[in-house]
C-alpha cells in the first residue's frame, strides 16, 4: 500500500466536494462576481473562479490516480497560498471557535499536499 493514499483520497475528497458542490448551488459564479470581481478581478472574476475549481477536480483526479503528484501539488498550494493572502488572512487563524473563515484549514491542507509530495521528506538524497 502505497504510504500516502490515505491522504491522497482524503484531500481528493476535500478538493472535489469543495468543487462540485459550487458547481451544482452557483457557488462558483458567486464567488466570482460577488468577491473576485469586487476585490479587482473584474471582469474576469467568474473565469478565474471556474478555473480554481477545475484545478481542485483535475488535482483530485491525480491524487486518486497518483499521477503527477509534484505539479498537481504545487497548483494547489498555489491557489491556496492566495487564498489565505486574499480572503483568509483578514479573517485570521481560525475557521470556526475562535473566529471565522481563517487560515488555518488552508495551513493544514498546504501541509498535507508537502507530506504526499515528499513523503521521505526534503533531506538532499545521496547516490550511492
Amino acid at each position: 500500500m502505497n504510504g500516502t493514499l490515505i491522504l491522497r483520497l482524503a484531500v481528493a475528497i476535500i478538493l472535489l466536494s469543495h468543487s462540485v458542490l459550487g458547481i451544482f448551488n452557483n457557488g462558483i459564479n458567486d464567488f466570482g462576481n460577488l468577491y473576485l470581481n469586487q476585490i479587482g478581478f473584474a471582469p474576469f472574476g467568474v473565469v478565474i473562479a471556474w478555473l480554481i475549481k477545475l484545478s481542485h477536480i483535475i488535482v483530485a483526479i491525480l491524487l486518486v490516480l497518483n499521477k503527477y503528484i509534484k505539479l498537481a501539488g504545487f497548483v494547489t498550494i498555489f491557489v491556496l497560498i492566495m487564498g489565505i493572502i486574499l480572503v483568509h488572512f483578514q479573517e485570521g487563524w481560525f475557521v470556526v471557535g475562535g473566529g471565522r473563515n481563517g487560515m488555518e484549514y488552508n495551513f493544514l491542507l498546504i501541509i498535507v499536499l508537502l507530506a504526499i509530495m515528499y513523503p521521505q521528506g526534503f533531506a538532499k538524497s545521496t547516490i550511492k
